[in-house]
């Protein structure tokens, strides 16, 4: 009766992890999947769309107009001086413009309180908009939507 006790508790046990094994690979799978509005003619935003691929992340890409793009930048706290050719949205953030990789993870690892993070206008050597050995030095921005703005990282 007692072996069989234990075999009971091991297999909920067992269960329960397997659950909580799912439920932490769903959440990882869910974290990193990214979904980007972008120009259907714009290659810079193609091959920034490449660059988060690269570096692990589930890319859903909308091509949308000018003006839906635009809808979508306001709804999403975005303003002319912070924005770019493309938005994306991960975990609850917005990403707007050519930001690296490294710099979306770093934002979904800390879970900074901000609406978003943003390579502001198009900066030659951010990904996407390498051409050649121009690389211009440039900020990320975080974003709220009450207007604040702060920089996140120097390249």
């Amino acid at each position: 009766m007692r072996s069989r006790r234990l075999l009971v508790l091991a297999s909920v046990m067992l269960a329960s992890a397997a659950g909580f094994s799912a439920a932490g690979a769903q959440q990882k799978s869910s974290a990193s999947k990214v979904v980007v509005y972008k120009s259907p003619t714009c290659g810079c935003c193609k091959a920034w769309v490449e660059h988060l691929q690269a570096n692990g992340f589930q890319v859903d890409a909308h091509d949308v107009d000018d003006a839906r793009l635009q809808a979508i930048e306001t709804e999403a706290g975005v303003t002319n001086d912070i924005a770019s050719c493309h938005t994306a949205k991960i975990g609850g953030y917005v990403v707007e413009g050519h930001v690296p990789a490294a710099d979306i993870q770093r934002m979904l690892k800390t879970r900074p309180p901000i609406t978003g993070i943003s390579a502001p206008g198009m900066p030659m050597g951010s990904p996407g908009m390498e051409q050649g050995s121009r690389k211009d030095p440039y900020n990320v921005m975080a974003f709220t939507k009450d207007g604040r703005r702060t920089v996140f990282a120097k390249h």
